[in-house]
């Protein structure tokens, strides 16, 4: 059995893409909040894989690099056995190319996924301390000139609270319906390939 040490800001993807698929696997996530603390990603998942190194037959860190600074790269270093899926962050694997070309096109883009639309009051309102300062609203997101929503799976109910969502940070939005993307494409090379 394989077991995929994941964001936590990507469970339903990944539990979807099991079933999907039919893996022999199961998931072991670091709690997504940690992004707002990106020097804590690499410590995180390390104590995961210590946790986990003698349950699996093989672990594969599902994590982008989010900010840990190449951190997450020298933990996994001292590792040779465990894989990591190549990418950055989230937004790249749900975008594809079209994740630099929208930044390109406009560097005040603020991304969401489908994860970030579902718990953008207790992800980002709580997270960044906006429920109990909201003026602070102005100060994160001032220099942001409109929200693009990257949609993994079509929902009506989540392309109503990103409406809310962009309305709430008064930046326009735009959707792009990416699917699972590169995301789907790297794990599943991952898990197909043979140590």
């Amino acid at each position: 059995m394989i077991g995929l040490i994941i964001c936590g800001a990507l469970g339903h993807e990944v539990v979807d893409l099991i079933g999907r698929h039919g893996w022999d696997a199961e998931i072991a996530a670091v709690p997504a909040h940690v992004h707002l603390f990106p020097e804590q990603i690499a410590p995180k998942v390390e104590q995961r894989i210590l946790e986990l190194r003698q349950k699996y037959e093989r672990l594969i860190v599902v994590f982008g690099d989010c900010g840990s600074g190449g951190a997450l790269d020298v933990v996994l270093a001292k590792y040779p056995d465990i894989e990591r899926i190549a990418g950055l962050h989230c937004y790249e694997w749900y975008g594809g190319d079209l994740f630099q070309e929208l930044l390109d096109e406009e560097p005040g883009t603020y991304f969401l996924t489908d994860f970030m639309v579902r718990g953008f009051r207790g992800t980002i309102l709580k997270g960044m301390g906006l429920d109990k300062y909201p003026e602070l609203r102005e100060m994160y997101f001032q220099n942001y000139k409109r929200v693009v929503y990257l949609v993994q799976k079509p929902d009506p109910a989540l392309l109503e609270q990103a409406k809310a969502a962009a309305h709430y940070l008064r930046l326009p939005l735009e959707i792009r319906a990416t699917g699972y993307n590169l995301l789907e494409k790297r794990l599943l090379e991952a898990v197909s390939h043979k140590p």
